[in-house]
């Protein structure tokens, strides 16, 4: 049970800084679908 619950916060850890990292890194949906080259037809 231990483990188990190691492994649920090692998931919730590297998720979210995942989120974060890649969000600061520009991989966000709101900088990915903005910028000159996104056509609006």
């Amino acid at each position: 049970m231990k483990a188990f619950v190691a492994a649920l916060a090692a998931i919730a850890i590297v998720s979210t800084g995942a989120w974060f990292a890649l969000g600061h890194a520009g991989f966000s949906a709101a900088e990915r679908g903005t910028g000159e080259n996104v056509r609006l037809d």
